[in-house]
């Protein structure tokens, strides 16, 4: 059962929707975390304001993309009946009783990344939770969500970042595994010329930053290239003014739930290599 990625596009009827939602859901969350800690195959998730006619809706996951949107129906519904009341052309509701429905419209709003990452894509989340309770591990990390939208300057710019990040895809992730603090990544095209750049990483930022700009500063040298008001390049020898356009182009999340939180890259992979059979020699 292999590790997969979601980025679910909300459309919203007005702006007012989008900031009622952005007051309506933190309240929400702790329902929606139970539920997470219940199915047990989200290893991360947020939501995030677009923009005034959009939230997202992102997580890092276990398994097949239909039973788990079956599974947060059935048991964090309320929730996304509460979203639904802002959204256009929402599907049927209470979506615990409506979980087909529920299912397909997430298939229709779902987009596809141009680039996916994982620090340790073979292991679960049932597995990493087993591991550290074995091993008395409880990390003393901080895991921080980081969504960052890159405007792009036109359409057939888009059409090139997007093949662009498709062609580079397997570069992108090694650069990504060099860095050694992302657990996840992922290059997202979200439409209307913007590409969303999401991670799950260790802190702090500034290190995360600076180790970022070292190894995997290429790929954003070259996005810049189509990118609006870019930061100068190259991002390894401008590491503040790279600092300060993501600052500018993040989003803040919404609900971020981390399935084991305080666990580092390096803590989980030093427990994947613990609970590997050694090799014979």
């Amino acid at each position: 059962m292999g590790q997969n990625h979601f980025t679910i596009r909300f459309p919203l009827k007005t702006p007012a929707d989008s900031k009622a939602l952005a007051e309506q859901l933190p309240p929400l969350m702790p329902s929606l975390f139970q539920a997470a800690d219940n199915i047990g195959t989200i290893h991360a998730s947020r939501f995030t304001i677009l923009d005034e006619k959009t939230l997202l809706f992102l997580a890092d996951f276990d398994g097949e993309l239909s039973p788990l949107m079956r599974d947060l129906a059935e048991q964090a519904g309320p929730v996304f009946d509460a979203i639904f009341q802002h959204v256009d052309n929402p599907p049927s509701t209470p979506v615990g009783k409506n979980v087909d429905a529920f299912v397909e419209w997430t298939a229709d709003h779902l987009l596809h990344a141009a680039t996916l990452y994982s620090a340790y894509p073979d292991v679960t989340v049932k597995q990493i939770k087993a591991f550290a309770t074995a091993a008395g591990v409880s990390g003393g990390s901080k895991q921080l969500p980081f969504l960052v939208i890159l405007p792009i300057k036109s359409r057939l710019a888009y059409v090139e970042v997007e093949l662009l990040l498709r062609a580079r895809s397997h570069k992108t992730q090694r650069d990504l595994a060099t860095v050694g603090t992302p657990h996840f990544a992922q290059f997202v095209p979200l439409g209307n010329n913007r590409v969303g750049f999401f991670t799950v990483y260790d802190g702090p930022f500034d290190k995360y930053i600076a180790d970022f700009t070292k190894d995997i500063g290429k790929v954003f040298d070259l996005i810049f290239k189509f990118t609006k008001d870019p930061p100068p390049s190259p991002c390894r020898k401008h590491v503040q003014e790279f600092i300060d356009f993501a600052a500018g182009a993040n989003r803040d999340p919404i609900g971020f739930y981390q399935a084991y939180p305080g666990l580092s890259v390096q803590d989980i992979h030093a427990l994947i290599a613990d609970n590997t059979p050694a090799k014979a020699a």
